[in-house]
């Protein structure tokens, strides 16, 4: 209890102590920052197990995380939150913040806030957008007739980048998941619905993803949609270009036969 070691870190010295010891249990490190007195960055609880082998003994330890609570604990801990992002990236990134001139932190801070309180939601399509409605909906070069349902607006981009759509897009933000409590109610269905209202709609593209959750939804809006009199269509899935059928796994050759076309 009590002792002592310095890490030396791409954000400078780290001082390790430790300040509480459970015999048998495990220990827990306090890590803080310089010369200056303690400001915990971060608690790492270790746990340890003796596992004794007939020669040796060798002493385990597992370990879990919990932040202090100064200003560089919650900046990692609100980093993890982001989708892909582990704890160890979000430190890198936090220290990446920390060792930055002053003027990009604040660079940066004013640009996350901007885009929250500038950005909306299109009341035609419910893509994100900063003017409403959003430039795709209001671009009479587009085929009004054809709509492109997608789950995210992020696949938005994703099918624009390609060039291959002149229609346009609703947006459900979500799929139909049961197990996270998510039905019909909450994806912007009706509001689907609405748009066929005066019958200038033609064909709806479900372009869901080829998830469980993704093809369970395009199959609910298919018994949906066909009974409104509209036709609806779904995007192919198989193999990428310049794909190679000896390394395609059985799913992905099975939809690409399935969904084969003539000539």
């Amino acid at each position: 209890l009590g002792t002592s070691r310095i890490a030396h870190s791409s954000a400078g010295a780290l001082h390790e102590t430790v300040t509480e010891w459970n015999e048998g249990e495990g220990f827990l490190l306090r890590l803080h920052r310089g010369d200056k007195p303690p400001r915990p960055m971060k608690d790492a609880h270790f746990r340890y197990a003796i596992e004794p082998d007939g020669v040796s003994t060798r002493i385990v330890l597992s370990m879990t995380y919990t932040f202090g609570v100064g200003p560089f604990g919650p900046l990692i801990e609100r980093l993890a939150r982001m989708p892909g992002m582990g704890e160890k990236t979000a430190a890198r990134l936090a220290f990446f913040v920390l060792k930055s001139e002053d003027g990009y932190s604040r660079e940066l801070s004013e640009a996350i806030g901007r885009v929250k309180d500038e950005t909306t939601l299109c009341s035609v399509c419910f893509a994100f957008t900063e003017d409403d409605p959003c430039r795709l909906c209001s671009d009479e070069r587009r085929d009004p007739s054809l709509i492109c349902v997608v789950e995210e607006p992020s696949d938005v981009v994703a099918i624009e980048r390609s060039g291959s759509l002149k229609g346009r897009y609703h947006v459900l933000h979500g799929a139909i998941s049961p197990l996270d409590g998510r039905g019909p109610e909450q994806l912007k269905i009706q509001e689907l619905l609405a748009r066929l209202g005066d019958g200038t709609v033609t064909e709806i593209i479900v372009a869901t993803n080829p998830t469980v959750e993704g093809e369970a939804t395009a199959v609910y809006l298919a018994r949906l949609l066909k009974s409104a009199g509209v036709k609806v269509s779904r995007i192919a899935h198989g193999l990428p270009v310049g794909g190679n059928l000896e390394y395609a796994d059985q799913a992905t050759v099975g939809r690409a036969i399935e969904g084969r076309r003539g000539m």
